[in-house]
């Protein structure tokens, strides 16, 4: 098999860090990222010809936004792909097929949401599952508590160490100007916090916001001659497992364990060498699980490995420096974000949060309820 490691690289990146933008739909902030994104590597939308994109509000996201940014007639490639909060990843995957047999040579992957000026609450599940409608559970919420649940069971795994990514996570925001939410957060907080769905609190939940994203894709020789560092893509691993929770193989492990093995195959690495890492962390035993999963630690060691401190801005393994899912943004569909993070980490342009000497960094995403999992392996020139 022809291995596509660093042939692909993201070239830029939009972010709109609108996360409360009353008056702008879902579109205005996909095409404000995309027209960023584009700006951020010297290209125009005249430049743009394979397209890919998600949209939880739009049946048809690829005409409407192909319409909406004006390159309908222009492109050559386009995906839709709809796998939940992982979508992105999929694309990312998608693109560097495409772009390296030729079938479009800039690929667009963007993002757009208006969830929380539109309403402040989590979208509706669109296709209620027949063995689960009855008994209404809180979707997803009931979903991700239920995986909690069976990890403190057969673990030993307490509310403290939930309460640890939440609160590692918030420590991250407070060196991101662009979070959304930088206040104090104790521990005595997060186990105050209302209990929504035991053992999950409302600290324990992702946040509501807008917001809008974007990549931009071209080949490795290509991206050298743009205006930013070149971050190629080392390896790409996706994992699909279930739909519903009820027929999810086993409550302690996800499809993260063969999309990141898959991912870390490719790019011929160790998590051991991991520089930096992004989760998509829409509740917090997503970290738990994905860290165990993703082999940064054994499995069921998750809570005590972020209770060690490990995670926290100063620990040994740097993860969501942006804030994550649980202080920066969450837009509804994150994955897109765990991505540009890992961008300007490796680039150098994180700030006050950046770590030194990030090489190789991890972002990793979920979708529906622990159902897709995506992994990327992102990395700077010196790692080609």
């Amino acid at each position: 098999m022809t291995s596509l490691r660093g042939k692909i690289s993201i070239a830029g990146i939009g972010n709109t860090k609108r996360w409360d933008a009353p008056g702008r739909n879902a579109f205005d902030q996909l095409q404000e990222a995309a027209y960023l994104a584009l700006e951020d590597c010297g290209l125009s939308m005249g430049d743009v010809d394979g397209l890919y994109c998600a949209l939880s509000g739009s049946g048809l996201p690829i005409l409407n936004v192909a319409e909406r940014l004006g390159i309908a007639e222009q492109l050559r490639h386009a995906d839709g792909t709809m796998v939940g909060g992982s979508s992105f990843l999929f694309h990312l995957r998608s693109a560097i097929s495409a772009l390296a047999t030729g079938q479009c040579s800039v690929a667009l992957v963007c993002y757009g949401s208006n969830q929380r000026s539109a309403g402040g609450k989590l979208a509706s599940m669109p296709d209620p599952q027949p063995f689960e409608a009855p008994y209404a559970p809180r979707y997803p919420i009931s979903s991700y508590s239920l995986v909690a649940a069976r990890h403190m069971h057969e673990f030993g795994t307490r509310r403290e160490d939930l309460a640890n990514v939440a609160r590692a996570a918030r420590q991250w925001a407070q060196l991101n100007p662009a979070a959304f939410i930088r206040d104090q957060l104790s521990l005595q907080d997060v186990l105050a916090a209302r209990m929504i769905s035991d053992p999950i609190s409302a600290a324990d939940c992702c946040l509501v916001t807008d917001g809008g994203g974007a990549l931009v894709l071209t080949r490795t020789e290509q991206a050298r001659d743009l205006a930013k560092p070149l971050v190629p893509v080392l390896g790409t691993g996706i994992g699909i497992t279930h739909r519903q929770i009820s027929r999810m193989p086993s409550l302690v492990e996800t499809g993260a364990k063969r999309s990141g093995a898959a991912a870390l195959a490719e790019a011929g690495v160790t998590p051991e060498q991991i520089d930096h890492v992004m989760l998509y962390d829409a509740f917090t035993i997503c970290t738990l699980l994905f860290l165990e999963d993703l082999g940064f630690c054994a499995k069921g060691d998750g809570g005590a490995f972020v209770s060690s401190g490990a995670i926290a801005p100063g620990g040994s393994l740097p993860v969501n420096t942006n804030g994550g899912g649980l202080s920066c943004n969450h837009p509804g569909m994150y994955g897109l974000f765990t991505l540009i993070e890992s961008v300007e980490q490796l680039r150098g342009e994180a700030g006050e949060r950046q770590i030194n000497g990030v090489e190789l960094a991890l972002a990793h995403a979920n979708g529906g309820v622990f159902s897709s999992q995506a992994t990327a392996i992102l990395g700077t020139a010196a790692t080609l």
